[in-house]
């Protein structure tokens, strides 16, 4: 059985822990270096504060680490702040694993108050719910990538090889589609 990581420095970590639940896979959460020993075939960042993210990655010695296995080739599923993490370039931000061929602009919504919820289609999948808070968006593109949604002419989804990017958080809908989309067609598990 294949077990998915989630870093759980800040964030909704427990809440795509419960999408996972739902689909039957095994997963545990890195909170420090140690947890690394333990095995896993996938990666999920939630959001959070990118800047947090980003600074804990390197204080509790993870960078490093989690930034070798992604370029390596472990699928790895980012959403809001985990965009911002996977991020080459940041408008707004300092890239900190930049290992996604993407500009992120930070709170491309504006602030809280700019948090909403809609509708729209996710790569050659129907609409699902998307909920945007304090979200990021994808201002451009590298090659190999490709874009899985917009949302108002922006783009919110993207992917790159094994590497999965929302500016949305797919974990605090009850709509399973992204998750599933991420083990099944990026990390290539069953579930």
């Amino acid at each position: 059985m294949a077990t998915v990581a989630i870093l759980a420095l800040q964030g909704a970590f427990a809440e795509h822990g419960r999408a996972l639940d739902r689909l039957g896979a095994d997963h545990f959460e890195i909170r420090q270096r140690s947890d690394l020993g333990k095995p896993f075939d996938a990666l999920i960042i939630p959001g959070g504060e990118s800047t947090v993210i980003g600074k804990l990655l390197m204080d509790l010695g993870l960078l490093s680490p989690l930034r070798d296995r992604i370029v390596k080739g472990l699928p790895v599923f980012g959403t809001c702040a985990g965009l911002i993490v996977l991020s080459k370039r940041v408008i707004g931000g300092t890239p900190s694993l930049a290992t996604m061929d993407i500009t992120a602009r930070r709170n491309a919504y504006g602030r809280q108050l700019g948090s909403f919820h809609t509708e729209d289609r996710f790569g050659d999948l129907d609409k699902l719910p998307m909920t945007f808070i304090r979200a990021p968006c994808i201002d451009s593109v590298g090659d190999g990538v490709e874009v899985l949604s917009r949302v108002d002419g922006r783009i919110v989804a993207a992917r790159q090889g094994r590497q999965l990017a929302t500016a949305f958080h797919p974990e605090l809908t009850d709509d399973l589609t992204v998750h599933r989309y991420f083990l099944e067609e990026i990390a290539g598990l069953r579930v």
